[in-house]
């Protein structure tokens, strides 16, 4: 198999401008440029939320730009649930919570993709509650 066809079958070979344009797509933006704008608002919140191998092994899965957006956010020391993430990304853009949902879901589940099923549950045992939805999964809960 050539290197060219192995790397479309691998979603971690996706280039940042396909990224953006599944993100324009799932989150049906009317323009490349809009996409792009909600891309690096959104990873910049993972970026503050996650730490240790997770943060390193999903920039790896991420394409180089992308990458570079997440890993240049220092974490912050208390992280966030789900919905204050939502609240506090909706202050600093100056957008409404409802929007600010719609574009964490539509960049958040192409990350999801491509950072695997395995990579998604660990990141998400890692984050405060309320995130799995934003990466298109059902919530995950302790045993009782």
């Amino acid at each position: 198999m050539s290197d060219r066809r192995a790397s479309l079958h691998h979603p971690s070979a996706m280039t940042f401008e396909q990224m953006l344009e599944k993100v324009r797509y799932e989150g049906a933006y009317p323009t490349r440029e809009r996409a792009e704008e909600v891309v690096r608002l959104v990873l910049s919140g993972p970026g503050r939320q996650l730490t240790g191998d997770e943060r390193v092994e999903l920039a790896a899965h991420l394409p180089l730009e992308a990458a570079r957006i997440l890993t240049q956010q220092i974490p912050d020391p208390q992280p966030l649930t789900g919905w204050a993430f939502v609240k506090d990304l909706a202050a600093r853009t100056g957008a409404t919570p409802a929007t600010t949902r719609w574009d964490t879901g539509s960049v958040l589940t192409t990350v999801a993709a491509l950072a695997g099923p395995e990579l998604l549950t660990r990141i998400l045992r890692q984050l405060p509650s309320g995130y799995a939805l934003m990466f298109g999964r059902a919530e995950l809960t302790q045993a009782a």
